[in-house]
């Protein structure tokens, strides 16, 4: 298997739990997984440059940066350090940590744009998997 073929099969692994995973802490789990494989792979982190023109007008940096901001609150919940986070990245862990506690509501901005976030990665997926013409 090629390298770039290997990347894309990764990718696609990730991308299907985000869709099959059902809504629960695990979904977010599945966009932190799917976006840390991203950001791991130059190829893929490169092609979603807001320096491209299609990724502006298509606002993928925006839509990637939400999903990016789960990403980062998971990544920070398992910090244990005394580090100021900041009041953004305070408040995205707050609501992550309340539907791992299964608390949820559609108080919290997470929970309820779930769906969203779902097809936010598919147009996120699209992008760097483009259906062949």
């Amino acid at each position: 298997m090629k390298p770039k073929e290997k990347v894309k099969s990764g990718l696609d692994k990730k991308f299907q739990r985000v869709l099959t995973t059902p809504a629960g802490f695990d979904f977010f789990v599945a966009i932190h997984d799917f976006i840390e494989y991203i950001e791991s792979n130059p190829s893929l982190s490169g092609a979603l440059s807001p320096r491209m023109k299609p990724n502006r007008e298509l606002k993928i940096p925006v839509k990637y940066g939400y999903l990016k901001r789960i990403y980062q609150g998971l990544e920070d919940a398992d910090n244990k350090s005394n580090a100021d986070l900041g009041h953004e990245r305070y408040s995205v862990l707050l609501e992550l940590n309340r539907i791992r506690n299964e608390d949820v509501s559609d108080s919290n901005s997470f929970w309820k744009k779930r769906e969203l976030l779902r097809k936010l990665a598919g147009e996120v997926y699209k992008r760097l998997v483009p259906d062949p013409a």
